[in-house]
């Protein structure tokens, strides 16, 4: 059967003595935590005296991608440092992979290997629109399917980091499914039928 391979980004950093991060130039910063937050399998670093000529990349946003659209993957697999490679998005919206707690990913065709988890899914446009995070293998290695959690997703976890140095959610006690057409037939639901289906109400 096929497996998912994660690259957990949380449990790199939460294990980590020390942070270095590695810059073009062959220059290396040391780095602090923010935050974590293993929900979405996200950890903000800061950087600590960071050069001058170091240039943030802008955000785009994730909800306007289209499928078919083309990217880029940056990363660092098999050590290979600044490594680009090109593809589309696949899909959008992948749920229920069983990679976290809160998925909406970006499935793309570019090429994500080990190593390339952290690396920036960037769009014709220059800007970052997802974080490399995934990838679905028989063996391990790319096989055409990968996944992003997206720009608009790592945005607001970072901006609550930043505020709080944590990620506070509500929880409502319930689980949900989708309504697939084969259930909406069995509840007696009139054909196209759309939403969820309200699963379990948990305790108290």
């Amino acid at each position: 059967p096929s497996s998912v391979t994660q690259r957990l980004l949380v449990g790199v950093v939460e294990r980590a003595d020390e942070i270095d991060i590695n810059l073009s130039k062959h220059r290396s910063k040391k780095a602090e935590i923010v935050g974590t937050d293993p929900a979405t399998d996200l950890a903000l670093l800061r950087i600590e005296d960071p050069p001058d000529d170091l240039q943030p990349l802008s955000f785009g946003n994730s909800n306007e991608l289209r499928l078919g659209e083309p990217v880029v993957t940056i990363g660092n697999p098999f050590g290979l440092s600044g490594t680009v490679t090109y593809g589309i998005v696949s899909a959008k919206g992948r749920a229920n992979v069983g990679l976290a707690e809160y998925e909406d990913f970006i499935q793309t065709d570019a090429a994500i290997n080990p190593g390339n988890s952290g690396g920036a899914l960037v769009n014709m446009e220059g800007e970052l629109i997802g974080i490399n995070t995934a990838i679905l293998s028989k063996t391990g290695g790319y096989q055409g399917v990968g996944f992003a959690i997206p720009s608009n997703m790592a945005k607001s976890v970072k901006e609550k980091l930043v505020e709080d140095g944590e990620v506070e959610r509500g929880w409502l006690g319930v689980a949900i499914q989708t309504l697939t057409p084969k259930l909406a037939d069995a509840f007696g639901l009139d054909s196209g039928t759309e939403g969820v289906v309200l699963a379990e109400v948990r305790d108290d």
